[in-house]
């Protein structure tokens, strides 16, 4: 029989044939005097082997370990490994569906999906509470607000499990009070004036004061003497402040870094 005639029978196509014998898979009979390749029986059972192999999910090298005499591995052994993987593929998914469905039923929240999302669940409480202070709000949402969210998102998906723990640690301290989220958002204000002032403009020592106001005072006294959530266990914090930094007017950024040097200071 003629390759489509085998393709065919196996319910592969010619294409996938070929291949199979570019890869050394299937043996390639010689061809007959008119230019052609005739194939047969033996032909046609080899194939379907590699074709039930690829279903059960084996690799094309895996297929060729167990086709070859002297691959030294049998079948059930490959099998086994497949079976294997298999499990350790259906937890992975599992897990995967389930913070998925957490993320789904978080969006049919208000504020509840952020644009800046999906993040953490940490995180997705925290940006819920600052989208229900914005929409408390008589004017659009203060930019600096958005650029923290943004910030915060970063950090979250950044991989840096030190860090992410310490951010936690710092958000469950700094928003439990009553009032905490609308002085932040009183802050974030301030710094928005500052969008086009001078660095020298008194309203910046304001809005330092300001941020400082939004940080418990035993969080403020635990980082001045090095062993606060934020310092003591996210190194490489500096890192990320300058990232923020890098983004802000001329007197946005002095307010930051005078803030930074008031909280380390344990100055209120």
């Amino acid at each position: 029989m003629r390759i489509g005639e085998l393709a065919g029978i196996a319910g592969v196509s010619t294409r996938t044939v070929r291949h199979y014998h570019h890869l050394g898979l299937l043996p390639e009979p010689e061809r007959r005097a008119n230019g052609y390749r005739e194939y047969g029986l033996r032909d046609a059972v080899a194939l379907a082997r590699v074709r039930r192999l690829t279903e059960l999910g084996l690799g094309l090298e895996e297929v060729r370990d167990v086709l070859a005499d002297d691959a030294g591995r049998e079948l059930r052994e490959v099998l086994a490994e497949l079976d294997e993987d298999l499990a350790r593929q259906e937890v992975a998914i599992r897990a995967r569906r389930a913070r998925l469905a957490e993320v789904l039923r978080r969006s049919e929240e208000p504020g509840g999906l952020p644009q800046e999302g999906p993040v953490s669940e940490q995180l997705a409480g925290l940006f819920a509470e600052m989208a229900r202070t914005s929409a408390a709000l008589p004017g659009p949402e203060p930019a600096m607000a958005v650029r923290e969210r943004e910030v915060l998102a970063l950090l979250d998906a950044s991989g840096d499990g030190r860090a992410q723990g310490a951010m936690a640690a710092a958000l469950r301290e700094m928003f439990v009070e009553p009032g905490s989220m609308e002085r932040a958002y009183a802050a974030y204000g301030l710094l928005d004036e500052l969008a086009g002032a001078a660095v020298d403009d008194p309203r910046v020592e304001a809005a330092a004061r300001a941020l400082v106001g939004c940080i418990p005072e035993e969080v403020v006294a635990a980082i001045a003497v090095g062993a606060g959530p934020v310092t003591g266990a996210a190194p490489g914090a500096e890192v990320w402040a300058d990232l923020m930094l890098a983004e802000l007017a001329p007197a946005q950024a002095a307010a930051m870094r005078l803030a930074m040097g008031m909280i380390g200071e344990g100055k209120r």
